[in-house]
């Protein structure tokens, strides 16, 4: 069984509980991430992305990442979701830094999570939050069931997030973003076995490591064009080498989001 999903929060449980210190935006406790969050990226301000989502507590203590589709809409990992409630969670928009106090913050009022989730490495690692405030930033356009091609192995996809420096470590204050390759399903498998559902995930990353997702991305995009195509979700480590990032397969869910997003 390869690693944890990406959530802040749940990487802090897992080092609370067990002594697998080091776990990773979904690592595991062997491996060693770079000292970078959106390790290798570059920080970029939310009037780049206005759809990105900061997904915190009650404190806007931020633990996942998220996109925003309509004005009241957000999708996200269904492991970020996991245990929450409605009074549990905010969503920030149009803030760059976590420690800002501009932007808009929104209660939920509907959380769904894939009927058929039990774990980041299971698939079906999607959910999606109602706004009880409207977001006035752009949302994403994502991509529709038939839209398959767009996973083609060397295809440039571009993350997003504010996680950790390094497995285990502090967050990125500021937003920050990173280029990396879609990865064939046949290396994917090779990597991570069993694990990899190719229906439900898809793999990017370099074959030499050091450009990645990390803990506190989780729930954040993938995206292809522009378009959102994936969701963060989980890995072994931080850009370890032979070891992508795994994300969801949005094409899979496509439907099931749009019948959310227009519920």
């Amino acid at each position: 069984m390869f690693g944890l999903n990406r959530a802040k929060k749940t990487a802090a449980l897992i080092a609370a509980t067990a002594a697998a210190a080091a776990t990773a935006l979904l690592g595991a406790p062997t491996a060693v991430a770079a000292p970078q969050p959106i390790v290798g990226g570059t920080t970029t301000p939310t009037t780049s992305y206005p759809f990105m989502m900061q997904i915190t507590d009650s404190s806007q203590n931020q633990f996942c990442g998220g996109t925003l589709v309509s004005a009241t809409k957000v999708v996200t990992a269904a492991h970020c979701m996991v245990g929450e409630t409605t009074s549990s969670v905010r969503v920030v928009g149009g803030r760059t830094y976590l420690n800002g106090t501009n932007g808009t913050v929104s209660r939920v009022s509907k959380i769904w999570i894939h009927p058929s989730y039990t774990d980041a490495t299971n698939g079906d690692d999607v959910a999606v939050l109602t706004l009880s405030t409207a977001m006035s930033y752009t949302p994403a356009s994502y991509v529709s069931s038939s839209q398959t091609s767009v996973y083609a192995a060397g295809t440039t996809a571009r993350i997003l997030g504010w996680g950790t420096t390094s497995s285990g470590g502090s967050s990125s204050n500021q937003l920050r973003t990173a280029t990396v390759p879609i990865v064939s399903n046949s290396s994917c498998a090779s990597s991570y076995g069993s694990d990899f559902i190719s229906s439900d995930m898809v793999c990017a990353g370099y074959t030499s490591g050091g450009v990645d997702t990390c803990q506190g991305d989780s729930g954040g995009p993938l995206l292809i064009g522009g378009v959102l195509a994936g969701i963060t979700s989980w890995g072994e480590g931080c850009a370890e080498a032979g070891y992508p990032g795994v994300y969801t397969r949005l094409t899979t869910f496509s439907s099931l989001v749009t019948t959310q997003v227009n519920s």
